[in-house]
């Protein structure tokens, strides 16, 4: 949901869990002159497994990122019109808010917040969508995977020409007894 005046907009979810009583404190952090007031969770009544996982999630991402991330960021927060005019000029198909609101974001301020159970329904962010948002920030802000799928190609390639040439030499000293392939039932005349 979202709240928009002339010159910032609040970005607050629409069940219920973030605290609409907020909107004062965010105003008046935005009025100090921070560009983006970003509210982080402290407390939150959800699944201890989950709160767990998610805890793992972020100091991982924190720990591989080069850019400073936003630990229980979920994009509740105040954004001056400066900050949405970049997120209009970004030229990017699937954009990481939580990612861009660090890296790009200016002057910004932490506020935090307890965030309750979800008043009514039930979250679209099933484990499928969960996933694809941690992979997003995983390629968008780390170089890690990027790493290790090059290395991994590089020794895979090096282990498979050292077999080549073992194949090869092994060939030339023994030409009769190495066989180039599998005989399968040859019919005797």
């Amino acid at each position: 949901m979202l709240f928009r005046s002339g010159d910032c907009v609040i970005l607050i979810s629409a069940d219920f869990q973030d605290p609409v009583e907020m909107i004062p404190t965010l105003v008046q952090e935005w009025e100090k002159g921070y560009k983006i007031v970003s509210c982080i969770k402290v407390e939150r009544d959800e699944n201890p497994i989950m709160s767990f996982i998610r805890t793992c999630y972020y100091k991982v991402i924190t720990k591989m990122s080069s850019v400073e991330q936003i630990e229980h960021f979920t994009g509740f927060g105040l954004y001056d019109q400066s900050f949405i005019q970049v997120l209009r000029e970004l030229n990017d198909p699937t954009p990481w808010l939580r990612g861009i609101v660090a890296e790009l974001g200016g002057q910004r301020i932490s506020v935090p917040y307890h965030q309750k159970r979800r008043c009514s329904g039930s979250s679209h962010a099933n484990l499928y969508t969960l996933y694809d948002t941690a992979m997003l920030s995983f390629t968008s802000y780390t170089k890690v995977g990027l790493r290790l799928a090059t290395m991994g190609g590089f020794l895979f390639s090096a282990l498979t020409m050292l077999v080549a040439i073992a194949y090869f030499i092994a060939k030339l000293v023994w030409w009769e007894q190495f066989l180039m392939g599998i005989e399968i039932g040859r019919a005797h005349v």
